[in-house]
């Protein structure tokens, strides 16, 4: 086997000891990290059309039918890096109507707006631009009443309505949250699995930033939606004063939001402005506040354990992770059975070398949880890094199973094959890899371990 150069941050001879089945905990942690960076989009031609709103002609990156394409490909991908729908039907389902019965006041009424609430700790709402929407549970369990959940979606769905995401930066948006995720990976591989949970900037904070321009127009639709839908239009009001106030009084936990929707006062001022003039005739309407609490209410019962789990991924951030870990086990005193929670202590501990531990609380979220891809790949993760590349190839059979077309698993399930000393195999995935990737430093492992095997990269 002739010798290879790998990326500056690959751990030395790390081709050797997957040869030889024998990665250490960092091999593990790059592994993860690289994986996490795999795969890009081509962005897309610019346009013009008509929009939906004003009826003016506005410039977009992408057709209507690519902003569908986007969702439908994209979107699964995102809800999963968030941990996926919570595992409570009935929150899923309330949170769809009150979606649903905002989306028939719309100018875009036959999109396919789609809603779920998130295993997500931090605080943010984010849309792809064809209406597939997420909630998180770490605003969810903030909101007062149904009003102020009826404008945060609301104000969601006026970014779709007024093609934002399209105006922007049209198909390179997605695009981008990759560029961000390998950035941050090849900063300090052994601490990528990390990356984005100290600021909460994940991917979600890059699906769109919007300018202030754009937030402006989303909450004019927005409260107007939420009127016509028999909401106060307080309820606008009511969702950007606890966002300022929350902000004031715990900033980190509400940098995603607040990067993907920039909040000012003058926002604030001017939704309290048209609640009181144009819409003052909507201040007796119902804010549903007993209807939001019942259909709420498991997920404010562990609202301590998802405030945890925000307070523990904040100290994985700041590498502090003996801090982390208590978080962690404090969320899971309350919540025992929480996927995310698990989840994150998996994590936490693999980070720590602990893979053994990190093994029992990764493989209790898998059996809590199996349709949800996250704790598959953390699995094969740490099956790698306990010298079981067999039984890593499984755990990533499963994610595909649950979640196929995630580059970083093709990438993970050549490296498994490379380990079980099934060359031909672990080629053929190494070069497949490539065909979807040129970059990152997984592009350059797979191209130089091709190399090594005798294989010529084109």
């Amino acid at each position: 086997m002739r010798p290879i150069d790998l990326p500056s941050s690959t751990p030395p001879d790390l081709a050797a000891r997957l040869r030889r089945n024998r990665p250490s905990r960092r091999d593990a942690l790059w592994l993860f990290g690289a994986s996490l960076g795999a795969g890009t989009l081509s962005s897309g031609l610019s346009g013009c059309a008509v929009s939906p709103v004003t009826g003016e002609r506005i410039l977009v990156g992408m057709s209507e039918e690519q902003e569908r394409q986007i969702d439908a490909q994209q979107a699964p991908h995102q809800f999963s890096q968030d941990l996926g729908a919570v595992q409570d039907d009935e929150v899923n389902r309330y949170v769809g109507t009150v979606g649903r019965t905002l989306q028939q006041r719309t100018q875009r009424r036959d999109m396919p707006y789609s809603y779920r609430t998130l295993n997500a700790n931090y605080i943010n709402a984010y849309t792809f631009p064809g209406g597939a929407m997420g909630v998180t549970r770490g605003i969810l369990v903030e909101l007062q009443d149904e009003s102020e959940l009826a404008a945060l979606l609301g104000h969601e769905l006026a970014h779709v309505n007024a093609r934002h995401a399209a105006q922007r930066q049209g198909q390179a948006l997605v695009a981008q949250v990759a560029v961000v995720s390998l950035a941050a990976a090849t900063q300090d591989s052994a601490w990528s699995p990390l990356v984005g949970l100290g600021s909460q900037l994940g991917a979600s904070a890059m699906l769109a930033r919007y300018s202030r321009e754009h937030e402006h127009q989303a909450d004019a639709l927005g409260q107007d939606y939420l009127v016509q839908a028999g909401y106060p239009a307080e309820g606008m009001t009511q969702l950007h004063q606890l966002l300022v106030s929350q902000h004031k009084d715990k900033p980190g936990l509400l940098e995603t939001m607040f990067s993907s929707h920039p909040m000012s006062t003058d926002r604030m001022a001017r939704a309290q402005e048209l609640a009181r003039t144009q819409y003052a005739g909507s201040r007796s309407a119902p804010r549903q506040r007993e209807r939001f609490m019942d259909s709420t209410a498991s997920l404010r019962r562990i609202r301590p354990a998802i405030q945890a789990c925000k307070n523990g991924e904040l100290a994985m951030g700041r590498k502090a992770l003996g801090e982390a870990q208590g978080q962690f086990a404090q969320a899971l005193k309350v919540a025992p059975r929480d996927y995310a929670a698990h989840l994150r202590m998996g994590q936490c501990l693999q980070a720590q070398g602990q893979a053994r531990e990190a093994q029992r609380h990764v493989e209790t979220a898998r059996a809590i949880y199996p349709q949800e891809a996250q704790a598959h790949k953390l699995a094969a993760t740490l099956h790698l890094g306990l010298r079981d590349p067999g039984a890593a190839y499984a755990a990533l059979e499963q994610h595909d199973r649950v979640l196929p077309g995630d580059p970083g698993v093709l990438f993970l399930k050549a490296v498994s094959l490379d380990g079980m000393g099934q060359d031909r195999r672990a080629a053929e995935h190494y070069a497949r890899f490539l065909q979807i990737s040129r970059q990152g430093e997984a592009a350059q492992f797979s191209a130089n371990r091709l190399k090594a095997m005798g294989h010529v990269v084109r």
